[in-house]
């Protein structure tokens, strides 16, 4: 059985025996019992009743989180000529396109997120394909586009992706212990909403299975999805 720490153990405790908890108080208890010396992340880890091999029912978006993340994302962008300079004038980190390709297959990854415009997609995709993986350029959440200045300035403000793993949990960030309980409950309740809204059709059943939010280093907090309301 793992064991935990001192102040983990402690914190545990401070939150009590109450199994499911309204949103507001359980940011509180996650920020009350963050305790390690460095600005701790706010997690959400989301259950969701869906199956995971039936495609009509995949959940993926994004959404632009009120307050921001409290995380620099190292944007790039590929793309030529006047889409390059409205890339670099958008503030993304590094704009190229066969250059920034041959880069990129040469070993260099120091970037998050990666954006495209549509032209460049073939080429991108036939060389970077297995390189990117996840992180390759998708029109369904607003990565390839021709809108390139609106597509970085989002990710610079705060635009995360969601998106299940193989057991239909949602991993997401909401930002920093150090952010206040208003600015984490504005995150928490824009990210809950975007889920909600995408409810695949398909789904049958309870949708939200479960809610929890924690710290990197704390225990996590369970949110009733009953009270949801409660955060608004």
């Amino acid at each position: 059985m793992k064991k935990h720490g001192k102040k983990y153990n402690e914190s545990a405790k401070a939150i009590g025996e109450e199994r499911l908890k309204e949103a507001a108080l359980a940011i509180d208890l996650v920020k009350a019992t963050a305790k390690a010396k460095f600005d701790e992340t706010v997690e959400v880890h989301i259950r969701l009743g869906i199956d995971m091999k039936k495609s009509e029912q995949n959940v993926r978006g994004t959404v632009v989180l009120p307050h921001g993340t409290g995380k620099s994302k190292r944007v790039i962008v590929f793309a030529k000529g006047e889409k390059a300079k409205e890339a670099q004038e958008a503030g993304a980190d590094v704009v190229g396109d066969q250059d920034l390709i041959d880069r990129i297959k040469g070993g260099w990854n120091d970037f998050d997120i990666a954006v495209a415009t549509p032209d460049m997609m073939g080429a991108v995709g036939s060389n970077l394909g297995k390189i990117l993986a996840q992180r390759m350029p998708n029109p369904k959440v607003g990565t390839v586009t021709q809108n390139i200045r609106q597509a970085v300035g989002e990710i610079k403000a705060g635009k995360i992706e969601y998106r299940p793993d193989k057991a239909a949990v949602i991993h997401c960030i909401i930002g920093k212990a150090s952010f206040s309980k208003e600015a984490l409950l504005d995150n928490f309740t824009a990210l809950m909403d975007a889920i909600v809204r995408a409810k695949p059709a398909a789904a049958k059943g309870t949708y939200l299975k479960s809610i929890t939010v924690a710290t990197t280093m704390g225990p996590g907090v369970r949110v009733d999805p009953a009270r949801l309301k409660a955060a608004a």
